[in-house]
């Protein structure tokens, strides 16, 4: 079976990786041929690593490096019979993905957005098969990290979930079902608290003293800030912001230090610089 993945990105070529590990057949496709190349270089250096470790032959990342084909011909994912789109956080941008997706694919496929937070009914509203559109959030760094998010839009039939189930299954993954409603469960509990360690800091406390409190407190393996410039502090300001406005709840306000600190682009480990210096 083929599997097509939608977005070269971290998250996209993660689970591209993942599904060639569980020996599917996989078209990782991007419009932006930068992304084509970084997402086969990354690839390349993390499998290197393994072999150089030991963990890994060289034929088998020869084999694995096979199964993936970097493109960027849409037209490709005719041949899939699951699709996950991976692209960025912005509603416009994954119900355009989607208009396309439903046009080019075999009207047998199923639809899986990858997403961690989005309304996948509005999603799916833009296809003509809603009821094959799901939502499937897998978390990062996808290859390692054991649970996906299942989330079913309004319509979304037994028999694409089954499927959608039986495949994330497949690749070694645990699922929970999610509710549709904004950050579904693990973002919904998890992304306030972190916007309470910045409020912490905001208010005066050292980033270094909140992380170590929480993770001697609580027996957590990273502190909520430790945590925030890991993923980036502007993905984890959009979330905020997602519940802020699906609840339109005030225990949900995002942290104004947020704002000021993806404007300054200090936005973590990406940039070099978030709660903490990287340089």
């Amino acid at each position: 079976m083929t599997i097509a993945v939608i977005g070269a990105g971290l998250m996209g070529s993660g689970i591209a990786l993942t599904c060639a590990l569980a020996n599917y057949d996989v078209i990782n496709i991007d419009n932006s041929e930068k992304s084509l190349e970084n997402a086969k270089d990354t690839l390349n250096a993390l499998l290197n690593k393994k072999v150089a470790k030991g963990k890994m032959h060289n034929d088998e990342k020869l084999e694995l490096l096979r199964k993936i084909d970097f493109s960027s011909d849409f037209s490709k994912i005719k041949d899939a019979s699951i699709i996950i789109e991976a692209v960025p956080e912005n509603i416009d941008i994954k119900k355009s993905v989607f208009i396309t997706i439903d046009e080019m694919s075999s009207r047998d496929s199923i639809l899986i957005s990858n997403t961690s937070g989005l309304s996948i009914s509005e999603i799916a509203s833009v296809t003509k098969r809603p009821d094959q559109v799901i939502g499937a959030h897998f978390f990062y760094p996808a290859p390692v990290m054991k649970l996906v998010e299942l989330v079913r839009g309004l319509v979304t039939s037994d028999e694409t979930y089954t499927r959608a189930k039986d495949f994330i299954v497949s690749l070694g993954k645990e699922t929970v079902d999610a509710p549709e409603l904004p950050g579904f469960i693990v973002n919904r509990i998890l992304v306030p608290m972190q916007n309470e360690a910045a409020f912490m800091v905001m208010e005066g406390c050292k980033p270094e003293d909140v992380d170590k409190a929480m993770k001697l407190g609580t027996n957590m393996p990273m502190g909520p800030l430790e945590l925030t410039d890991f993923v980036g502090i502007d993905v984890m300001l959009a979330t905020m912001k997602g519940l802020y406005n699906g609840f339109r709840d005030s225990k949900y306000r995002p942290c104004p230090i947020l704002e000021t600190m993806v404007k300054a682009g200090h936005l973590g480990r990406k940039s070099g610089k978030g709660f903490y210096n990287y340089n």
